[in-house]
């Protein structure tokens, strides 16, 4: 399948209307089934994204003049996730072949139908890579680039009357980017009711620190201390899109068209919202919310692998969701 991916890359990326329709008709020959699926989709978005990079939309357009009757098809996958990238890049709307193709796949359900076909202003940053402005990794790092917030003692004290509500369901949709993508650990997602109102100030790291964190075992018996910062929902979405897309050490990335669509999932997780919220009014209610980055010296941050770690007060000012992920492998550095 490898000998096919590389064909299907080779003519994706040779900007002819024909080697774009070859492209496709090979990538939409390759399996759905679970035992291939895994390679086939590797395939499918591989082509997928060097179709949009170098094909001209003209030719692009070419390939939807036959509407999807079922999703179980290969060749409406591919079709699918050409959407999906050329929404990465606000392309397609108005041309009626890719609109009314576009339109049958939401009727259909298809999961990539559900984000909009331009990208949001939230979405800024997707796969935009600033010279000098790499993984965060250590606290001088974190304070160079977001502004640090100071501990408090109502902080502390709030965190302690905190209960934990956990929701297993909505903890994998909030860890979906660095699970689909293979990150070396199991994310940890936590969401935590408190007694009464917490104020702004004092969401730091006094308050998180107070919380019963996985990632936070051992604090205070290293070397160096941990620390919060302010950010906000387009910083966050931007790591869980790098994380879907990118991929881990153990797995592979997803494409952007559904590392985009993970990214969304686990933000909508992340705030507590229905998957029927419409996406204006989610991008509304993030902006409502209040957003953390923290960092701490325990055995989950190695602070020279990819390490990301967010807390978020909902609007309310009761309700805090945790979210730490690390691909460093644990099992290896035991191992050393």
């Amino acid at each position: 399948m490898r000998a096919v991916g590389r064909i299907a890359d080779a003519l994706a990326e040779t900007r002819s209307r024909d080697c774009a329709r070859f492209a496709v008709d090979i990538a939409g020959l390759l399996s759905l089934r679970p035992a291939q699926r895994a390679e086939g989709d590797r395939v499918r978005r591989s082509v997928a994204e060097k179709l949009v990079k170098t094909q001209q939309l003209r030719d692009l357009e070419a390939l939807f003049g036959e509407l999807p009757v079922r999703l179980d098809d290969p060749a409406v996958e591919v079709r699918a996730c050409v959407l999906g990238e050329l929404a990465m890049i606000g392309a397609g709307r108005g041309r009626p072949a890719l609109d009314a193709y576009a339109e049958r796949l939401r009727e259909l359900g298809h999961p990539l139908a559900r984000p909009p076909r331009t990208r949001l202003d939230v979405e800024h940053r997707f796969g935009v890579r600033v010279r000098g402005l790499g993984s965060v990794k250590t606290p001088d790092q974190l304070r160079s680039r977001f502004p640090e917030i100071a501990p408090t003692g109502s902080g502390t004290a709030a965190g302690r009357t905190a209960v934990e509500s956990p929701d297993a369901g909505r903890a994998a949709t909030v860890a979906e980017p660095f699970t689909v993508s293979g990150w070396s650990r199991e994310p940890e997602a936590r969401f935590f009711t408190l007694q009464g109102t917490l104020e702004p100030d004092d969401f730091n790291i006094a308050f998180i620190k107070e919380l019963s964190l996985e990632c936070l075992a051992g604090e205070g018996t290293r070397r160096g201390g941990a620390l919060t910062c302010h950010t906000t929902a387009d910083d966050v979405i931007n790591e869980l899109f790098a994380a879907a897309h990118n991929g881990g050490v153990n797995g592979q990335g997803q494409g952007a068209a559904y590392a985009r669509l993970h990214a969304w999932n686990s933000l909508y997780a992340l705030m507590g919202l229905p998957d029927d919220t419409p996406f204006p009014d989610a991008v509304r209610h993030a902006a409502d919310c209040r957003w953390l980055r923290f960092m701490a010296f325990t055995d989950w941050f190695h602070h020279d692998a990819a390490d990301v770690a967010f807390a978020v007060l909902d609007r309310s000012g009761t309700r805090v969701t945790v979210l730490a992920a690390t691909d460093a492998d644990t099992d290896a550095d035991d191992q050393v």
